[in-house]
């Protein structure tokens, strides 16, 4: 059978003058542009991204001749049997290796990529998932908060009482010491934002990643009382800019680690 290769792409793709430093030469070890580059099938999530993707790499084949599957956001399930046939040739056959892309990030990881890789292995396809960028892996690096025990919640629910209410119940646990990780869509960020000053503790932490990858990037974590009075003027720019946020109890509150004694070796 032919390999799925799971390939991460930059979180936020190359704009104008950053063209250059922004693009995917820089954000991606050499050995997972050289998968890209060799592959002739994909599976993605957005076929525009994919071949904007596929140019940043200069991969040698036009990419019109190249085969690309969109997925789309949810992967149908009676379909990818079909995407993974080429994958399967038959016994004497010429195989096909495929590479899924993401729109933005790592495949697989709140992506649609998941039911694929998992129909893979349910067919006896190799999986290799390549080396690059997580947006929610590289937020918590950056936050400052407990990398032991963390939780990833996807997207927020958008009713104003009903936001209010999972708010509470994320910072109750960000303050028993899991760092909780969530998102949200670009041009809904300011309102989270707004909606977590309001609700939550002024001693509660918020780290927020911002633009993850581009050369304009950064992480910041401080006190939701210190964000508070910062003030407008002083907010981070969130509107229609991606981004992670990051909520943890106040500094010093994490469960330490449990010490891990080596066995002396003989």
């Amino acid at each position: 059978m032919g390999t799925l290769h799971l390939v991460p792409v930059p979180i936020v793709p190359a704009r104008g003058a950053d063209a250059i430093e922004g693009s995917a030469l820089r954000v991606l070890p050499p050995a997972t542009v050289e998968v890209a580059r060799q592959t002739h099938y994909f599976l993605v999530e957005n076929a525009r991204s994919a071949r904007a993707f596929l140019k940043a790499v200069a991969h040698p084949e036009p990419v019109a001749s190249l085969q690309i599957v969109e997925m789309g956001r949810q992967a149908d399930p009676e379909l990818i049997d079909r995407w993974l046939w080429p994958l399967r040739a038959p016994e004497g056959a010429a195989h096909t290796d495929a590479a899924v892309l993401s729109e933005a990030g790592c495949p697989g990881i709140a992506d649609p990529g998941a039911a694929v890789v998992a129909r893979a292995h349910e067919l006896g396809i190799r999986v290799i998932p390549w080396v690059g960028p997580s947006s929610i892996l590289l937020a918590l690096m950056g936050s400052g908060m407990n990398g032991q025990q963390f939780r990833f919640l996807g997207y927020l629910p958008q009713g104003r009482e009903e936001l209010g209410t999972r708010l509470r119940d994320i910072e109750h646990n960000a303050q028993l010491g899991e760092t909780q990780i969530f998102i949200e869509t670009p041009y809904r960020n300011v309102r989270l934002f707004e909606s977590i000053l309001e609700v939550c503790d002024p001693s509660t932490r918020l780290g927020l990643a911002i633009e993850l990858t581009a050369i304009d990037q950064s992480v910041v974590t401080r006190t939701i009382g210190q964000w508070r009075t910062l003030g407008a003027k002083a907010a981070p720019t969130l509107e229609r800019r991606t981004a992670v946020f990051l909520m943890h109890g106040s500094a010093g509150r994490s469960r330490p680690a449990r010490a891990v004694r080596q066995r002396s070796r003989r």
